[in-house]
């Protein structure tokens, strides 16, 4: 009894237990939704505040959040995704080109406001505890800032889209970073018309969840789950879940 009082007391009351899990299951890259609405300073704050909050391998923050409203900046930066956008349709099948150019893949001119949170690769002041054998776990940290940041944004009402179709180098470039800073993460940020139901590429049928019990291995790759209670609670699981 007292190892389950125990639990009870460290979990959330259900109301706040409930809202994580509906921020994680209805958080959506946003492409096409933008409202012109800017965001206040204080809903920022809180956002930034999120990310900054996010653990890190050897405690290193490795991230820097640049704050991008220049309409000039993002006419350059989206010049950038439209030159690599067709490079990268060019990369499909004929028919399946067809279906790319069709996908809103950004929001960088439609949203009020774009973000750059990048990875510094020389910050922790020599070697880095937890560091000293994966040497990516400071890329990996500022993605885990990045989770942080969505999924407040999506409790705030805020959409948010990680455009990905970018050359970083040029990038770095056009936002004058450092030489070891990387820009990890280019996302656009503003309130929405709609959350859409299903992830905008399940929508379109370009791609659709795997199911999560196809996912889960038992002790080695491949292998059945010894626990037969848990494979139930994971077919359970999923059946409310959104694709």
């Amino acid at each position: 009894m007292a190892e389950h009082s125990g639990r009870a007391d460290h979990a959330f009351p259900p109301p706040q237990r409930e809202g994580l899990y509906r921020a994680i299951h209805e958080r959506r890259d946003v492409r096409a939704q933008f409202l012109p609405d800017p965001v206040p300073p204080e809903v920022l704050a809180r956002l930034l505040d999120a990310a900054h909050h996010a653990p890190s391998v050897g405690f290193m923050q490795p991230w820097d959040f640049l704050v991008i409203d220049s309409l000039e900046v993002r006419e350059r930066v989206h010049r950038l995704f439209l030159q690599e956008n067709e490079r990268g349709a060019q990369q499909f099948s004929a028919e399946r080109q067809q279906a790319y150019r069709r996908l809103k893949l950004e929001g960088i001119l439609e949203s009020p406001l774009n973000l750059c949170i990048t990875c510094d690769r020389s910050r922790g002041d020599g070697p880095v505890l937890g560091r000293t054998s994966i040497v990516d776990t400071d890329l990996f940290s500022t993605c885990l800032a990045v989770q942080n940041l969505w999924l407040a944004a999506r409790a705030e009402g805020i959409g948010l889209g990680w455009v990905s179709i970018l050359d970083q180098q040029e990038l770095a470039t056009i936002l004058d970073l450092p030489e070891q800073v990387y820009p990890l993460a280019y996302l656009c940020l503003g309130y929405v018309s709609e959350f859409l139901q299903q992830p905008e590429l399940a929508r379109s049928g370009w791609r659709q969840r795997l199911p999560l019990t196809e996912l889960v291995h038992g002790n080695g790759w491949r292998q059945a789950l010894a626990d037969e209670a848990l494979h139930e609670a994971l077919q359970e699981v999923a059946r409310p879940c959104q694709p």
